[in-house]
């Protein structure tokens, strides 16, 4: 081949790919948008917005507000039907991306006789805490769980989910969940832009990477009506995560192991 004709297949391969990827150009060569906090409106879901980024996303959850607010499970109902999260009525077969527990029960080391009977049965929101040394990931044979290096997600893949169970098994927290059955008829209403997962694969929370995409906090954040749950970036001084850290004095859940827990709850 001549190196004329060579010359022109390069030209023409480049001035291919400069029209594919023009628009995926564009976005990597802007600055990253800062952090916007800003909840966004049901009726803003269609609308473009930047989307939110972060160094390392965390989430504070205020355990005294949700003592106020005992009865209360919008920040539940709104992540379980934002992501399609089956209820089969019972708890053998159950599967939960956030809930409730007693503090004594959430954390375990530490419980003592003396704690304040209004703390001792304080019931407090629990997920994924999204560990900067997730043990679900180092144990995963497939890799469909991951640590995202740019923010700190820990994800799922449930295409590649076999359904081994050895996440499920390393994870010291309870916060995944396996389906023993077909978890779609068990919907009662499916958000057809949210994928359903299938029989014999692990979920669990994901920090509402979707929604982040899309400008979005999480659905449980803009659901809960008493601020308390804060979510923001840990690497921002200026954040009000890092502020209210800062204010208040917090706990993580089983810090002790060494995962490095991004959910921390302040008293």
């Amino acid at each position: 081949m001549s190196v004329e004709r060579r010359k022109f297949l390069k030209l023409a391969g480049l001035a291919a790919l400069g029209v594919a990827g023009g628009a995926t150009g564009r976005v990597l060569a802007e600055d990253s948008p800062a952090v916007d906090t800003t909840p966004a409106r049901a009726s803003d879901t269609d609308s473009p917005r930047a989307p939110l980024t972060a160094k390392r996303w965390a989430m504070v959850i205020d355990v005294t507000k949700c003592r106020e607010q005992a009865n209360c499970n919008d920040c539940q109902a709104a992540c379980h039907v934002t992501h399609n999260v089956p209820d089969f009525g019972n708890p053998k077969d159950e599967v939960k991306w956030i809930w409730k527990e007693s503090f004594e029960h959430a954390f375990h080391d530490q419980e003592n006789e003396h704690l304040p009977e209004e703390l001792k049965n304080t019931r407090t929101p629990v997920l994924c805490n999204h560990c900067d040394n997730p043990p679900c990931v180092r144990v995963c044979p497939t890799q469909a769980t991951w640590r995202r290096e740019q923010d700190g997600i820990v994800m799922m893949d449930w295409h590649r989910c076999i359904g081994c169970r050895y996440c499920v098994a390393a994870c010291p927290y309870g916060s995944r969940s396996f389906n023993w059955r077909d978890p779609r008829p068990h919907i009662k209403q499916i958000q057809t832009e949210f994928p359903t997962r299938t029989r014999g694969v692990v979920e669990k929370c994901t920090f509402c990477e979707e929604r982040l995409v899309r400008g979005q906090l999480p659905a449980c954040v803009t659901a809960c009506k008493h601020g308390a749950l804060v979510f923001g970036d840990l690497e921002d001084p200026s954040s009000d995560l890092r502020k209210l850290l800062a204010e208040r004095f917090s706990i993580r859940r089983r810090a002790g192991l060494g995962t490095q827990p991004e959910v921390y709850y302040v008293l």
